[in-house]
């Protein structure tokens, strides 16, 4: 990446649209946006109305442009913003206006580079950012904007600003006189780091519950053959997605949808009836049903009439609820696809089970691979500090260094002078 380059892109969707948003980002683009409005003055963050010509005179089209001065920007640079008619002839006309003033096209997520590079935000926010741009439900969006508005920086900063502390406390144990220090100072770094390690390892036994919402809460349908699994399926779904047929093992493979229930992302799958079976293909299908079952953070049971015994780990459910002529049992739900009885109770009660492992389970970060490993890496030197020290405080501190390395590197921020600044500047241990 050239720092040095004016970059542009389309920033909104390609397409045809009312209106397109088309970014600049350079290094002195003050000039480039007085021929754009064709004005000798300009006041950042003030909307120009322009007849956009090029350099023959000849309009491009109508804009509103907008300048917005390094280094109050998204990339910390000048950055303009052209608000133009949606047509790709349009657009085309200005890239094509944009690349005879020695501007040229941005490279794949290269504006969010250049504002990390900047300092505007760090990795976490770049996560937030990208969660953000992906978000198809409300509780994505919710948990993506946590992250882009500094609120896992924060919680990582504070991390790394106690490691840092620690570390350079048990360094200044080796260095200065018992006189020159705190009382206890030993006990309250051992504490201090216990509690640390405790409180990052309790966010990261709720990561199944952050990956589901950013990934998809995991719901199966799981019985055996006949019993109606694909109608319900079809039913939740709101379309006819999974074969339904009276002919018993028509499910083969596992059939998945998306769909959104109170805000929640849900990967909803239709698996093949479990039975005893020697057709090959019908097989593969059954140990797909498993291998759903294992990954499954909800289970819908399906059966046609009351099993001897009611599984706790899901919602059980009895299809075809209109054959039935004893429905007393109060620990299952009555479903039938043909006088649609049941649903609405369904519905609510997976909406339930849902919040009930959900609500309050969730990390205070969001973590997604890059940072759950690096986590870790933290959790490891943080256990490593504490259960192999031996009052040796210079491999205690080394640990504890190396943890905060690991929260850096999820910030993006790394550097080395940190825990000896820290050794004066917070200390104050100069006499």
């Amino acid at each position: 990446m050239n720092n040095n380059d004016t970059i542009f892109a389309l920033s909104s969707a390609p397409g045809k649209s009312g209106v397109s948003v088309i970014r600049v980002s350079g290094g002195n683009l003050s000039g480039l946006f007085k021929r754009i409005i064709n004005k000798d003055k300009i006041e950042p963050r003030h909307a120009y109305f322009t007849n956009f010509k090029d350099d023959n005179g000849d309009l491009i089209d109508q804009c509103i442009a907008v300048f917005f001065a390094t280094p109050n920007s998204f990339t910390g640079e000048d950055v303009i913003e052209i608000y133009s008619h949606g047509a790709m002839a349009v657009i085309n006309k200005i890239f094509e206006f944009l690349r005879t003033k020695n501007a040229r096209i941005a490279n794949r997520g290269e504006f969010s580079q250049r504002a990390f590079y900047n300092n505007k935000m760090d990795l976490t926010g770049v996560d937030g950012l990208v969660a953000l741009l992906d978000a198809q439900t409300d509780k994505q969006r919710q948990n993506a904007l946590k992250s882009l508005t500094g609120n896992d920086s924060f919680v990582y900063k504070n991390w790394r600003d106690q490691m840092i502390e620690i570390s350079a406390y048990a360094a200044a144990i080796l260095d200065y006189d018992e006189d020159d220090l705190p009382g206890n100072i030993d006990k309250k770094i051992l504490n201090q780091t216990t509690k640390l390690l405790k409180e990052i390892k309790s966010n990261l036994s709720n990561i199944k519950s952050t990956r589901a919402i950013q990934n998809g809460f995991n719901i199966v349908l799981v019985g055996e053959t006949n019993v109606g699994k694909s109608s319900i399926f079809n039913k939740l779904v709101g379309s006819n997605r999974a074969i339904v047929s009276d002919i018993a093992g028509t499910t083969r493979d596992v059939v998945s949808q998306q769909i959104d229930i109170d805000g929640y992302l849900v990967n909803l799958s239709d698996t093949a009836g479990i039975r005893e079976t020697n057709e090959e293909i019908e097989k593969i299908g059954i140990e797909r049903t498993h291998n759903e079952i294992e990954n499954a953070d909800l289970i819908l049971y399906v059966y046609n009439e009351i099993p001897s015994q009611i599984k706790s780990d899901g919602i059980t459910v009895i299809n075809k609820s209109d054959l039935l002529k004893n429905k007393s049992n109060k620990n299952v739900i009555y479903t039938s696809t043909k006088t649609n009885e049941g649903f609405d109770n369904l519905l609510n009660t997976i909406k339930t089970k849902m919040h009930e492992l959900m609500d309050g389970a969730e990390s205070k970060i969001s973590v997604n691979e890059r940072t759950y490993e690096l986590l870790n890496e933290t959790v490891i030197e943080l256990e490593n500090a504490i259960n192999k020290y031996d009052g040796n405080y210079d491999i205690f501190a080394e640990h504890v260094r190396r943890s905060a390395d690991s929260i850096g590197k999820i910030l993006g921020v790394i550097t080395t002078a940190e825990i000896a600044d820290a050794t004066f500047s917070r200390l104050c241990l100069g006499k």
